[in-house]
């Protein structure tokens, strides 16, 4: 019988498999973070130069004043809401909606009351919808 003690091989952990996982993963997480870089920009908006400007015999102007107030065809809309604004959109449209939306906005109107035209010609059904720019030499004779 033997009784001696056999030498004790000491465990011991293998690096190289954990090692790649981890490789695995930086990879995994650089090709899927997103870098954003939060900087602010002074924007310009731009001005149109046109000789002739397009006519749409299927046109519905509407205009945005500074205050919010809105007027379709140049006949004045009672409220500010959607809904109301949509139902003139749907009357002031002679052509159905095959109707061209010319939004007419102040330079210092707000964003929303763009936005809500846009809204309520979608909501009367006009897919088309442009925006009406001055000329440059027009700007420079107002300033």
């Amino acid at each position: 019988m033997n009784f001696r003690t056999r030498p004790k091989e000491e465990p011991e952990i293998n690096l190289i498999p954990f090692i790649d996982v981890l490789l695995v993963i930086l990879i995994f997480l650089m090709l899927t973070t997103t870098y954003s870089k939060f900087t602010e920009i002074e924007l310009r908006l731009p001005l149109a130069d046109t000789e002739a400007q397009r006519d749409y015999p299927k046109e519905v102007l509407v205009s945005v004043n500074s205050e919010g107030n809105y007027s379709v065809n140049k006949v004045p809309v009672a409220g500010r809401n959607v809904a109301e604004l949509a139902q003139a959109l749907q009357e002031g449209a002679k052509a159905g909606k095959e109707s061209v939306v010319i939004i007419y906005a102040d330079a210092t109107a707000r964003h929303q009351a763009v936005i809500t035209v846009m809204e309520a010609a979608r909501r009367a059904g006009l897919s088309q919808v442009t925006f009406a720019t001055q000329s440059s030499s027009a700007a420079g004779a107002n300033n």
